[in-house]
């Protein structure tokens, strides 16, 4: 699947509506966006190969990497990356720590270690489990691939500093917010707590966040 191929949930309008009418902020919220919503593109190793390149640096600089590391394969495939002279992948800005959690994902996806045929039918804690088991994948870039990816209505990604800091600053006038304040927020957003986390993440950036 090429990356310009774009998905969107079929849950996006029924998770508006409830949203909005469980909660003040949402009700605000969502309207301000228009026809916006979550996009899903390119393929389960694509993605998470992105995730780990761009850990710990800036959007921006983790999109210029990524362009120069993917002009290496001819095409993003586990089998090509694990072709890539590692001379080449340092000199496209990849760390030597990268470039380990890069092989391992191959290695996982190359060598049959991860399931992503079955994954449709299992549900997000199981998938997580599979997915924190490869290096440089920790809960946080697991839970973005389960709302990004595979588009699951209802992750909450509690270890998401934008997702904490916006209830903060939408329900909180900007005091701080433990993990707790945030759950009890979200117990109005479910079964679409994806949704809610995303228009958070809109509230402190208009533009729409992708993997």
């Amino acid at each position: 699947m090429s990356e310009t191929t774009l998905a969107t949930p079929d849950y996006w309008a029924e998770a508006c509506k409830h949203l909005a009418r469980r909660d003040r902020v949402m009700k605000r919220l969502i309207p301000q966006f228009g026809n916006a919503c979550l996009q899903s593109r390119g393929d389960a190793f694509t993605t998470l190969a992105r995730s780990i390149v761009g850990q710990q640096i800036s959007v921006k600089a983790a999109q210029s990497v990524w362009d120069r590391f993917a002009k290496l394969p001819r095409k993003m495939t586990p089998a090509n990356v694990l072709k890539i002279k590692v001379d080449d992948m340092r000199a496209a800005g990849l760390s030597a720590r990268k470039i380990e959690y890069l092989v391992d994902l191959a290695l996982h996806f190359d060598s049959g270690a991860i399931h992503a045929e079955a994954w449709r039918g299992m549900g997000d804690e199981e998938i997580i489990a599979e997915l924190v088991g490869i290096r440089g994948i920790g809960r946080w870039t697991a839970e973005m691939f389960l709302i990004f990816h595979l588009m699951r209505p209802n992750v909450l990604p509690l270890d998401d500093v934008g997702l904490i800091t916006g209830i903060s600053r939408n329900y909180f006038s900007g005091d701080p917010v433990s993990r707790s304040d945030a759950r009890e927020v979200a117990a109005a957003w479910s079964p679409f707590c994806s949704v809610a986390t995303w228009y958070i993440w809109r509230s402190l950036d208009p533009l729409p966040v992708e993997y």
